[in-house]
């Protein structure tokens, strides 16, 4: 290879290294030091080591941020896979009326998360919603969806589930549109049924498609931010305050600039775990 052709694939990356350093390594490397010090925005820096992680340890709010995230991401995480499958493969067809459904369920997507808060608050209303209502109409009892601290953390992850669905469906269609059909004209010619058929070649084929969603899915649902901030506010009693809105709070509402960049630091370490251990597990499996 000539010298001025090895630098190439250097040249190639350096434009995405470049913003990956400005937008995400630079930053990360100020949280890291920031987090070593108590500092309000108003007067000089303190420098008190690692005692930002120590209070946030022991007074539990990292515990109940990483507790709410976990459980928040894994239900929107296996709702968006099994919700965006399943419509996959109910739309995976040609004519008029798949194509609108399928605009239609994809446009939940491209709305604003604002404006889908702000519609499900109003649908999901204590006392005049109409999930409320028809609750009603069948004879359950009211339910405060979003006040209940047991039920709040699970609406906004069926709310984020609505809107990211779409996207997992498209994503699925792309992968059964790739399947070539011979494979199902052989299946079925060994007597194979829709179940088997499905087991034997459309999830096997899927499964690249399957660990992307997961993967993106999975980001998407740690950034929550705007969902929590209008329909919870984190409440009731801290059971929907996610890491993003943790940081948020932190830093606009405590003005704690050491412990957002503590909690900053630990989700940044905690996304990359998961997303790197999910994409070895979802490979793992393509691979047996």
């Amino acid at each position: 290879m000539k010298p001025a052709r090895r630098h190439e694939p250097y040249l190639l990356l350096a434009p995405t290294l470049t913003l990956l350093t400005l937008f995400f390594l630079v930053p990360f490397l100020v949280a890291a030091r920031e987090s070593l010090f108590s500092w309000d925005l108003l007067t000089p820096r303190t420098y008190i080591g690692l005692s930002n992680y120590r209070t946030l340890w022991e007074r539990g709010e990292l515990g109940r941020a990483f507790r709410n995230t976990l459980a928040y991401s894994a239900v929107v995480v296996s709702g968006a896979l099994l919700l965006g499958l399943a419509l996959a493969l109910l739309l995976d067809r040609k004519g008029q009326l798949a194509a609108f459904v399928r605009s239609a369920v994809f446009s939940a997507y491209v709305v604003s998360w604002v404006a889908v808060a702000l519609l499900f608050m109003w649908l999901l209303d204590g006392e005049v919603g109409i999930v409320t209502r028809l609750a009603v109409a069948v004879g359950l009892p009211k339910k405060n969806w979003l006040g209940d601290a047991d039920v709040a953390l699970y609406t906004l992850a069926v709310v984020s589930i609505w809107k990211i669905a779409g996207y997992a469906m498209i994503v699925f269609l792309a992968g059964l549109q790739d399947i070539p059909p011979v494979l199902y004209e052989a299946a079925a010619l060994d007597g194979a049924g829709p179940v088997l058929r499905f087991r034997s070649v459309t999830w096997p084929a899927l499964r690249p498609s399957a660990a992307f969603v997961a993967t993106t899915s999975l980001i998407l649902s740690f950034q929550a931010f705007d969902v929590v901030r209008i329909m919870t506010q984190g409440g009731p009693a801290h059971a929907t305050e996610l890491f993003v809105y943790a940081i948020y709070e932190q830093i606009f509402l405590n003005l704690r600039v050491g412990r957002a960049s503590a909690l900053t630091l630990v989700f940044g370490v905690l996304v990359l775990s998961l997303t790197a251990l999910q994409l070895r597990l979802l490979r793992g499996r393509e691979a047996t």
